[in-house]
């Protein structure tokens, strides 16, 4: 299932993109700044360059004051200028404002795709027996016999536990309202190398089929196997979905834990009410962490900026790589916001995403500044626990 540290993992994510896309809405308001003074060739007199020029220095010079400090600037003489500043800042404010709504909802729909990507892979199976039909469909068509025998893979399609898998009523169901049904060619394309070129050359596979049908167990256990060595593992398969999923590889062990799950579940007694795995033992809770942590980072923006800086004297903080101080940032929003997350917990679990997502040197930087931030923010109080929050305190 879904746990905390892939949630806080999308949260750092969509806090990256947006302040990315911050960085692309700065410029292009100083951009419009210069359009505004960019001499007119049509004009019935020849434009002054040297003023136009001026003016689109004062106005990003005033623009760039107004952004560091966030003061409404004092109107000057010249009403061109202030028009265009007047202009550059609503633009800008607007499309900050849009692409904080805007990551906030990518952040919630990434986490979804982990059930839709868990749904899609539950109907591999189905699109696999397809795969066989047709195979059988073209050697019985074929007008000269096949230089090599075709494998009987009786067995694999009257696999008992694929049998169950494809009857389950509420997978039926999701993967049409959810729309994860195995049809693109190229998804299709790489399940047939992976059968081809893989499964059939697959020893235990082989094995299975040249055996006499046994018992459920042993059906389980082979729908088991292929998707661990084959959709898992292999090589056609998470190509394919690697490709296709660029959140793949964080994503690939929630998705793992899923479909394993699943297929243990799908054990002799189940029947076609079996109910799927959740993306979370509580979602709308989980969801809740997710959007408070994205939401209060933000707006408490400046005053951890400030609270990194006054701790970090070594380092110049400017310099300080986006991806730490957007975990410095999570953390100390966390410390604060979340009274039942003890602070040993956050601060352990920042240093475990800095060691896959930012620079070698990250986790001492990320791991010093926390413990000392920590320390200072619980003895003044500013940072309080509650229930499980207190435990490690004790």
């Amino acid at each position: 299932m879904l746990n905390r540290r892939t949630l806080r993992i999308k949260v750092m994510q969509a806090l990256y993109a947006y302040h990315q896309a911050v960085g692309s809405d700065y410029s292009l308001a100083l951009e419009r700044i210069a359009e505004a003074f960019v001499p007119d060739l049509t004009a019935a007199e020849a434009p002054d360059r040297k003023l136009l020029q001026g003016q689109r220095k004062m106005g990003e010079v005033i623009f760039k004051e107004w952004h560091k400090s966030g003061e409404t600037p004092e109107p000057t003489d010249d009403a061109d200028v202030n028009d265009a500043v007047k202009d550059a800042i609503k633009f800008y404010q607007a499309s900050v404002a849009k692409d904080k709504t805007y990551y906030a909802g990518q952040l919630v729909s990434g986490a979804e795709a982990i059930h839709d990507q868990y749904l899609h892979l539950l109907n591999i199976p189905e699109v696999l027996l397809q795969i066989l039909q047709q195979e059988r469909g073209r050697d019985s068509r074929r007008l000269t016999a096949s230089p090599e025998p075709l494998l009987d893979t009786t067995r694999l399609t009257e696999n008992q536990a694929i049998g169950k898998l494809l009857e389950n009523l509420q997978l039926l169901d999701l993967t049409i309202r959810r729309n994860q049904k195995w049809h693109g060619q190229p998804e299709l394309d790489a399940l047939r190398a992976a059968w081809r070129n893989e499964m059939k050359q697959d020893p235990e596979l082989l094995s299975y089929l040249a055996a006499p049908a046994g018992n459920y167990a042993e059906d389980q256990e082979m729908l088991k196997h292929l998707y661990k060595e084959f959709v898992f593992k292999g090589t056609a398969l998470p190509e394919y979905i690697e490709e296709d999923d660029q959140n793949w590889e964080e994503n690939r062990s929630v998705v793992k834990n899923l479909v394993i799950k699943t297929v243990k579940m799908l054990d002799e007694a189940a029947d076609e009410n079996m109910v799927l795995m959740s993306l979370s033992a509580n979602w709308a809770e989980d969801k809740e962490f997710a959007e408070s942590l994205y939401q209060q980072t933000l707006a408490d923006d400046a005053q951890y900026e400030q609270l990194i800086a006054d701790s970090s004297q070594n380092w110049d903080v400017d310099r300080v790589a986006l991806t730490d101080k957007i975990l410095l940032k999570m953390a100390l929003c966390e410390m604060h916001l979340f009274r039942a997350i003890p602070v040993k917990v956050t601060i352990n679990e920042y240093i475990e995403i800095s060691k896959n997502y930012s620079t070698p040197k990250s986790k001492q930087f990320v791991n010093g500044i926390l413990d000392k931030l920590a320390q200072d923010l619980t003895a003044s109080g500013a940072i309080r626990k509650s229930g499980r929050g207190l435990l490690d305190n004790q």
